[in-house]
């Protein structure tokens, strides 16, 4: 397990990594607003280049409520991954409960194959505990 990365899958030669951090700077506990920043990396373990071309989460939160993100590539990019290089980028996530979850894929194409999809492992939100 890598220390800086606590969460990964490999789903046909490409890891997927993830660490998640609770960013009180950017919360709102009155307002029942939390945020996450997380970091990806993605890996490609391949003999051939990797194009990630959209990205689908599944952002669950602690009343059970799911919510659906569909979209064209991560960050504005449809990064093109080359054999044994790494793709990294960080995003954020809100939820309006001090916990929740993320998990997902990416669909990549790869050169002379069809598109696949890649696992995003999925990766606890947890906001830490305040005593009173």
């Amino acid at each position: 397990m890598d220390a800086f990365f606590p969460f990964a899958e490999t789903t046909d030669g490409v890891t997927v990594r993830v660490s998640a951090t609770f960013l009180p700077e950017q919360s709102d506990i009155d307002g029942k607003r939390w945020f996450w920043a997380y970091h990806i990396r993605i890996e490609n373990h391949r003999d051939t280049a990797v194009q990630l071309l959209t990205r689908h989460w599944l952002i669950s939160d602690a009343h059970g409520g799911l919510h659906k993100v569909d979209g064209d590539g991560v960050i504005g990019e449809q990064p093109i991954i080359q054999p044994g290089k790494a793709h990294d980028y960080v995003s954020g996530c809100p939820l309006n409960t001090p916990s929740g979850a993320m998990e997902g894929h990416y669909v990549m194409i790869g050169e002379g194959r069809p598109a696949f999809e890649v696992r995003i492992p999925h990766f606890p939100l947890t906001a830490p505990t305040v005593e009173q």
